[in-house]
């Protein structure tokens, strides 16, 4: 198959979909990859890099698309990027199409076959392909609410761990998964006081064990919410529900009635955000205030250290693309339900059940599109 990996043009998008070696995996089986000029520059992967692992390197995105059959991105692809698919493609990258009416419609239009990393499934129903960038930006959220808690930044001017005589910071986790455990641990790991909030009473258990009492657990009600936040100097807002759009946990008013210069990191703001606040932003201007309160939502948080998420998430992809590739995509999705539960849009309709109901849609069974 021809496999095609053209250059990440989100803003600041370091990242690349393949690495060289993984390039050199997919070259191993017969398959022919070509690369966009530039396109692992982030992850210091030169243009002969990827011609030694055996891919071919093409001028521009247009020449890789055009080429390829299946293309392998990071990102959700960009109005320009849609306008180069057809029904002849097979795109494999994250899609996060919940709150993203147009851009569902637009790969829809495109009829080519989309399937979304966030999506894919492993036999205990966890999310394999999404859970490496969710270690990732969960550790990376910790770090952007450090800084954006020092008042050069408008943050209250506290240190996370604080010092000897002085209090740290009060740091309120929203969501025990994988997001959350992560930002616990380097939470923890600065000094800060960290409270985790979640609906699962066999979350809150697992994270006592491996945390210990240092840690405080509250089970999320309304009210249990409300007070952890009003009573905090950073929120990080790390639930999911997968292939929805996040649930508004934190509200306006909620927001209004924080301390002066608090700051909330909302890691869903791929899926639409947590905080009703909530607006994405850029790695170019990762903030703003609203009420006093600074907001980090930067939707694309491990592109900061894209050779980190770059090499997890090809470790992650690999053996899918290579399924893909190898045996195609249709044949791929009828043997494996898991792969078979990242196809979102298909021949132009919608076939993820979250996605459509967070869109008011109808969805079409994957089965029914493989026939």
């Amino acid at each position: 198959m021809r496999i095609g990996v053209p250059k990440e043009i989100k803003s600041q998008e370091f990242r690349v979909g393949l690495t060289p070696e993984g390039v050199g995996e997919l070259a191993a089986h017969g398959h022919e990859v070509y690369v966009e000029t530039g396109a692992g520059q982030g992850i210091d992967a030169s243009d002969e890099h990827y011609q030694q692992a055996g891919a071919h390197i093409l001028p521009h995105a247009e020449a890789v698309v055009s080429t390829a059959e299946l293309i392998v991105k990071v990102k959700e692809p960009q109005p320009s990027e849609c306008d180069l698919l057809g029904p002849q493609h097979i795109l494999f990258t994250y899609l996060h199409l919940a709150p993203d009416r147009a851009l569902t419609d637009a790969l829809m239009n495109s009829g080519a076959i989309c399937i979304a990393y966030e999506t894919v499934t492993d036999d205990h129903g966890h999310l394999p392909l999404l859970r490496p960038m969710s270690q990732v930006a969960g550790r990376l959220s910790a770090q952007a609410g450090a800084q954006a808690l020092e008042s050069i930044f408008g943050g209250r001017g506290l240190l996370m761990g604080g010092v000897p005589g002085v209090m740290p910071a009060r740091v309120t986790v929203i969501g025990g998964g994988v997001v959350g455990q992560n930002a616990i641990q380097i939470a923890m790991g600065m000094g800060a006081d960290v409270t985790v909030l979640d609906r699962s009473p066999d979350v809150l258990e697992r994270l006592s064990h491996q945390f210990g009492p240092a840690l405080k657990t509250l089970y999320a009600t309304g009210t249990s919410l409300e007070g952890a936040v009003l009573d905090s100097d950073l929120v990080i807002g790390a639930v999911l529900v997968s292939g929805a759009g996040a649930p508004k946990l934190v509200t306006r008013d909620m927001v209004t009635r924080m301390n002066s210069g608090a700051v909330l990191v909302d890691v869903a703001i791929d899926q639409g955000g947590c905080f009703e606040t909530s607006q994405p932003t850029t790695h170019a201007a990762p903030t703003y205030v609203v009420d006093g309160v600074v907001h980090y939502c930067v939707a694309n948080m491990p592109g900061a250290v894209p050779r980190t998420s770059t090499l997890a998430l090809t470790n992650a992809t690999l053996p899918h693309i290579l399924s893909i590739a190898d045996q195609g995509w249709r044949q791929a999705l009828q043997a494996d339900r898991n792969l078979r539960n990242g196809l979102n849009v298909a021949d132009g309709t919608l076939t993820c059940v979250p996605v459509a109901q967070s869109q008011g849609r109808s969805a079409t069974s994957p089965e029914d599109i493989l026939g």
